[in-house]
């Protein structure tokens, strides 16, 4: 397979493929085991599913209906490029007996349009408005999938996770807000095995790019939406503003990304309070270093009483709350660089630091992902971090997982062992720290 991304190259034969597939999926489902045929992103995908609970033989069930979904559709940001996505797609489905469809960021099916026999063959699976088909609820299917990933996706016949899913071949692509880069959710095109072809995950990926453009011509980005903050895996962050780069000091650092999280801005003895842990710290001098920026960014862009940024900041701390939020846990990985900015000692810096760092470090363990743990475990923030190595240890169980889950366990247990052995014959126990 010379792109892993494609479920069947041309001149592959179907019939032959989905035997293999059928074959790896009972080997799977019964004894936990991914055989070699199946692709990288499918055994994933599946070992996700497995580990939400997802069971073979599960159904999709309906989370939004009536007015609900009705009033939830219109509101999406995804309802103002649907006129387009019918216009891409919808001959296209219709002549092909295939189905068009959208989720959001969460799964969940907003429209299925196409042909009308196969939305009635589509119902008896649930693949309907308002059903919830992420990957968490139905395991491996294009939509969830694509979603959870974020990248373009197909997938084909028994490369599907629940059984009544595998006559169906699907291809999605993701959809982004052109502003900030959030998951809005995924268009998918699910029909027949005509579909288990590169030609339909590009043609999607085609319609998701369109889509995106066709957002950014409706909701142009202003000047003041265009500034980005980096402030993770850096004591010095870098503001991207008015196309200017601007290498911040830490200080500075510290007041940007707190501003650029509350737009409403400080008053001198919030932001005094929150910068320094020292409470001999006097107002004069955050009044200098506040001082000191304005000059740096412009008199425009920083305002007082409150202290506050006239600007729209990203930074990319909120990209990967985002990202998590959305369960795009992937793709808040990817994102994730590293702590923010790690040598601040600032009281609120930290606490945002170690809530990042602690609901991306959850997620992780929780999901069980080797790939995605790895990644973390042999990061530089991740080195030393046990629960990691040992949620790692269990879904990943090489000679070096073990081999380094054992020297951080010894390294934890030593003190214990030379405290308890200083004790011995004293009059006291003294107790290691915390």
């Amino acid at each position: 397979m010379t792109d892993p991304w494609v479920a069947l190259e041309p001149g592959a034969d179907p019939a032959e493929r989905v035997r293999v597939l059928r074959r790896a999926h009972e080997t799977f489902t019964s004894v936990g085991t991914v055989p070699r045929p199946v692709r990288p992103v499918v055994a994933e995908s599946w070992r996700r599913s497995a580990r939400a609970g997802v069971g073979p033989d599960g159904a999709a069930g309906l989370e939004l209906t009536g007015s609900d979904l009705g009033a939830y559709r219109a509101e999406h940001p995804l309802a103002r490029v649907m006129p387009l996505f019918r216009e891409l797609m919808g001959t296209f489905a219709a002549d092909g007996e295939h189905l068009l469809a959208v989720c959001d960021a969460h799964g969940r099916l907003l429209w299925v349009e196409g042909h009308p026999a196969t939305r009635r063959r589509a119902d008896g699976m649930n693949f309907v408005p308002g059903a919830r088909w992420s990957e968490s609820a139905v395991g491996t299917n294009a939509p969830g999938t694509a979603v959870a990933v974020d990248r373009p996706v197909q997938v084909f016949a028994a490369e599907h996770f629940i059984r009544r899913v595998q006559p169906w071949t699907c291809a999605a692509a993701p959809v982004h807000d052109p502003r900030t880069g959030r998951v809005l959710g995924a268009v998918d095109i699910t029909g027949g095995d005509g579909l288990a072809h590169p030609h339909s995950l590009g043609f999607v990926q085609a319609v998701a790019r369109a889509a995106e453009a066709q957002l950014a011509l409706l909701t142009p980005a202003r000047p003041e939406e265009a500034a980005s903050l980096t402030a993770l895996g850096r004591d010095e962050a870098e503001l991207v503003l008015d196309g200017r780069r601007i290498r911040l000091g830490r200080r500075h650092s510290e007041i940007l990304v707190l501003l650029s999280r509350h737009p409403a801005g400080f008053s001198g003895d919030e932001l005094l309070c929150a910068l320094y842990a020292d409470e001999s710290v006097t107002p004069v001098t955050l009044r200098a270093e506040l001082v000191r920026l304005r000059r740096l960014l412009g008199p425009e862009v920083l305002a007082s009483r409150p202290y506050r940024l006239t600007t729209a900041v990203e930074s990319d701390a909120t990209v990967v709350e985002r990202r998590l939020e959305t369960g795009a846990l992937t793709a808040a990985a990817e994102a994730y660089t590293g702590p923010l900015l790690p040598g601040s000692q600032s009281p609120a810096i930290v606490r945002l630091r170690e809530r990042l760092a602690g609901a991306l470090r959850a997620a992780l363990i929780a999901h069980r992902d080797p790939d995605l743990l790895a990644q973390w475990a042999n990061a530089p923030w991740g080195e030393d971090d046990v629960e990691v190595w040992r949620a790692l240890a269990t879904v990943r169980p090489t000679a070096p997982v073990r081999v380094r889950l054992a020297a951080l366990e010894a390294e934890l247990t030593a003190p214990l062992v030379r405290a308890a052995g200083r004790t011995r014959g004293a009059t006291y126990v003294q107790r290691p720290p915390a």
